[in-house]
Order: C-alpha cells, then structure tokens, then sequence
C-alpha cells in the first residue's frame, strides 16, 4: 500500500513536524508550557526505530519458543513501566502490571486454548501486542483519571467516610465514574467500526488477499478482545486505586 522510499520518508518527517508545531503553539500539556511538543517528537522518532528493529527481528523471534516468550515479556515489561509510570511519578507504579496482566493474560490463554490463535510468533506476537496496547491505554486513562477525581473531590471521600463507609467504598463512589470513561474509545471504536473508520486489521487482511467476510471476521474478533481486556484492566487499576495500591505523592 505504501512503498518504503524516501519520499515516505520525507511525507512523515513533515507530519510529525506538524504535529510538534501545533502541540507547542497550541500548549497541549498539562502545564501550559510547550514541552510536549518535544515529547511527540521523540515518540515519533522512537516509533520509527523500534519498529525498524522489530521488523528486523520477527523472523528469528517466529523461529524460536524461547525468544518469542523472551519477545513477549519485553512486551509486556514495557508497556506495565509505560502505563506505571503515566499514572503515577512515585514507586507505586509497578502496580499498573496487575491491571495489564489480568486483562490480556486470559484472553490470550483462551485464544490458546481453543486454537484460534496459534501458537506461533507470526500469529501470537501481533494478537498479544495489540491486546497489551489497548490494556495499557485503558489503564492509564482509568488510573489517572481516578487519581484525579480522587484529588479534586478529598471532601467527598472524607465525607464519605464519616459517614461510616470504608476508605475504599469512599473512594469507590468518587473514583469509579471517572474511571469508567477509559472504556469509551474502545466502545466508539467498535459501535462506529464499518461506518466511519475501517480498523488496520480489517484493511491489512484485505490489503493481504483475504476476503471481505473473513477480513470482518478478523476485525470483530480483535474489538470484542479488546473490549474484554479493557474491561478487566479499568476494573482493577480501579481497584488499586480504591485500595490505595496504586497513589499519588506519599503514601495515603
């Protein structure tokens, strides 16, 4: 679809310019500074290189069970430092790997297990990392904006507790409908699937050859996962958050 020359090259080096530019005119950070723009220009850049090496690398890791388990916890570690640390700035953050294991843990077994997924690193490798990609995104969107709600309304927790409940039904109540809303790309994403987007699973099967039926086949398989995965992960780092596993600042 795309032909790997420079004039690809040069089509995202202005893209990603453009994106730096108007993330740093327009202070798209949390401080109203312009110091995000560096940071999409260094995602850009490592996207580039790790996807550069991944591509060099598939072929020994699908040959070899030892180096796709090695490959897939390289994975996983990654994306429980990355979530972990978007959470949270303090030594809590390890905790995120709860909520990212328990998601995409059983899905994959059951995807084993029933042999719908071989496994293979051809196969395995992408259905994992889609599904450790949408358990990191839902859980940092659940834990951080739990953890903010939690800031914002101390009055209400502390005033639930005087009331007699518990410290983690105080927080339950305060926290669990701003955490919720990390569930809501996943649910547009699928609710709005065939009608204003064509997902990169439906259009790289057709792009491969596949049928239009068993692209859709694919595709509904990958969003009902995700959908499955990204419930358990906002239920948990809910659940961390209410016990006080996962925190802000000093321990509460």
């Amino acid at each position: 679809m795309l032909p790997a020359n420079a004039t690809l090259g040069a089509v995202l080096a202005v893209l990603l310019a453009v994106a730096v530019t108007v993330v740093s005119y327009a202070r798209l950070s949390g401080d109203g500074g312009r110091g995000q723009g560096r940071a999409v220009a260094t995602a850009g850049v490592r996207a580039a290189l790790q996807l550069a090496a991944v591509a060099l690398l598939i072929g020994w890791v699908a040959r070899s069970g030892w180096l796709l388990l090695a490959f897939l916890a390289l994975m996983y570690a990654v994306a429980v430092r990355t979530a972990g640390r978007r959470i949270t700035d303090n030594g809590s953050w390890w905790w995120a790997a709860l909520p990212i294991g328990a998601g995409v843990a059983p899905v994959v077994a059951a995807l084993l297990l029933t042999g719908l997924v071989p496994a293979v690193g051809i196969t395995l490798v992408p259905v994992t990392g889609i599904l450790i990609g949408g358990a990191l995104t839902a859980s940092v969107l659940g834990g951080r904006r739990a953890l903010d709600e939690l800031a914002l309304r101390r009055g209400e927790v502390e005033a639930g507790m005087a009331l007699g409940l518990l410290d983690r039904e105080a927080r339950l109540e305060v926290a669990r409908p701003a955490a919720s809303d990390a569930l809501l790309p996943g649910l547009d994403q699928t609710r709005t699937v065939g009608l204003v987007t064509l997902p990169g699973a439906f259009v790289g099967m057709l792009l491969g050859g596949a049928s239009p039926l068993l692209a859709g086949v694919v595709q509904l398989f990958v969003l009902v996962a995700l959908l499955a995965v990204q419930a358990v992960a906002v239920a948990v780092v809910l659940e961390l958050v209410a016990r006080g596993r996962l925190y802000r600042g000093v321990a509460p």
